[in-house]
């Protein structure tokens, strides 16, 4: 201790030599005086409590030194990995470190255990809206679409005697353009299900050109299903059909706010079926009846604020976009200049549609620019950075421990996926689901 205050204080050879101590002195506040072992103590106003002489008179230490440090460390370590209010209080019954309550955070901060248990991860700056999102089309559903499931919910099966519940579960279509919901009634999770959702789906809207999901065994399965039935039958295939295909895009695991737009959608599906279910079980034809009129309603929903102006045009919705719209369409020229006394039936309705568009790029899409939360990006992970998996099913103590090897940049050259690797090989994560083993301070140099 004597060694940490010669290194620390310059006013300890001012004391030795019984000089006075200058006003600018960090230590003029503590009115301190050297006892018989050459240590600096606080002089306090507690000579006239019952306190040991330790806590009435502590020694003086600066933060920044290297002994303090290894004290305080100790100390949260003897102390169970207490918190920084804890560590400091304890550490004041017999020390006075000038600095301590920084010291205390910055020890509680770089102990790995207690980061571990934290489980902190980092959020960057909310990523710009991709290409998809942006493209007035000819109709919905036509550029992109993102699918997600819900349920389970149970169905009454009356065939034979009594009534049995079974688990059904609902495929969720969204479109990425007019936030147009499509709802199909699945029997089970398996790929095959799944495949003729998507057909009944693409039968009724249209297919889209890109598909966007989470990685669920149901989606990942289709995918390879018909990736092994283009690649077997490429050759038989016209040139005009190999061309129109589907692009799957997959969003990285355990990363749910990547596809925000369909869980936005399975959680309005949910608010409503809740409210029409309660305790009921219905048969899987009730089941799909009640999910067609809760699509009417969340393609009713207005797109962009209402006004309390009477004057106002009626909302836009996506039913605007659904309504009267054929599979396979040929392409129009634009007719909004036209008059409308001088345009067929069939041209008055194109007009219609067009002006739908124009208001879409007008009032909805200039609602996109603001970012609702993730506003700002302050620390960043870097290759070699030592971190944790976290698992929403385990404690963090059995979080698995990995190395990040590489790291996928985006189009803003923002971070926020990475490969990890494990003791089971490399993963591909998100950096929600990363928590970094060290201090932010660490991470960021």
């Amino acid at each position: 201790m004597r060694h940490s205050q010669m290194k620390s204080f310059p006013e300890y050879d001012l004391l030795i030599r019984k000089q006075k101590i200058p006003n600018k002195s960090s230590l003029i506040k503590f009115n301190v005086y050297l006892d018989k072992d050459n240590l600096i103590r606080v002089g306090g106003r507690l000579d006239n409590s019952n306190f040991p002489f330790e806590k009435k008179h502590p020694i003086v230490l600066q933060s920044t030194h290297h002994v303090t440090k290894l004290l305080f460390e100790f100390e949260h370590r003897r102390l169970m990995h207490a918190g920084p209010q804890l560590l400091l209080a304890t550490i004041r019954e017999n020390y006075w470190p000038i600095g301590g309550r920084n010291l205390a955070k910055k020890c509680y901060r770089q102990c790995v255990r207690c980061n571990r248990m934290k489980g902190k991860s980092f959020a960057p700056l909310m990523g710009n809206l991709p290409q998809q999102r942006l493209e007035p089309g000819g109709y919905a559903f036509e550029s992109a679409a993102g699918v997600d499931y819900a349920g389970p919910v149970s169905c009454a099966s009356r065939n034979g005697r009594g009534c049995r519940l079974i688990k059904s579960y609902i495929a969720i279509f969204v479109c990425f353009t007019t936030k147009a919901v499509h709802l199909e009634l699945v029997g089970n999770l398996t790929s095959n299900n799944y495949l003729l959702a998507l057909r009944r789906f693409i039968s009724r809207r249209g297919k889209p050109r890109d598909i966007f999901s989470d990685n669920g065994t149901s989606f990942v399965g289709a995918y390879n299903d018909l990736s092994k039935f283009l690649k077997a039958n490429c050759d038989s295939l016209a040139a005009d059909s190999a061309q129109d295909n589907i692009n799957f895009h997959f969003i990285p695991a355990y990363s749910p706010n990547f596809g925000g737009l369909w869980e936005a959608g399975v959680k309005s599906t949910k608010h409503h079926l809740n409210r029409v279910l309660g305790n009921c079980n219905l048969t899987f034809e009730e089941l799909t009846t009640a999910l067609v009129q809760i699509e009417a309603i969340l393609n009713s929903r207005p797109l962009t604020p209402l006004s309390s102006d009477p004057e106002d045009l009626t909302p836009l919705t996506p039913g605007h976009f659904l309504i009267g719209r054929p599979l396979t369409s040929l392409p129009e020229r634009n007719f909004q200049e036209h008059p409308i006394t001088r345009l067929t039936r069939y041209q008055r309705i194109e007009q219609i549609r067009q002006h739908f568009w124009t208001r879409w790029c007008k009032e909805y899409v200039a609602q996109l620019q603001q970012r609702i939360k993730w506003r700002s990006c302050h620390y960043s992970l870097k290759i070699g950075t030592l971190v944790l998996l976290k698992e929403e099913n385990l404690p963090p103590m059995k979080w698995k421990l990995g190395r990040i090897v590489e790291v996928y940049p985006g189009t803003d050259q923002i971070t926020r996926v990475a490969d990890i690797k494990t003791r089971n090989g490399v993963v591909r994560r998100s950096f929600s689901n990363i928590v970094p083993l060290l201090p932010e301070d660490d991470v960021s140099s």
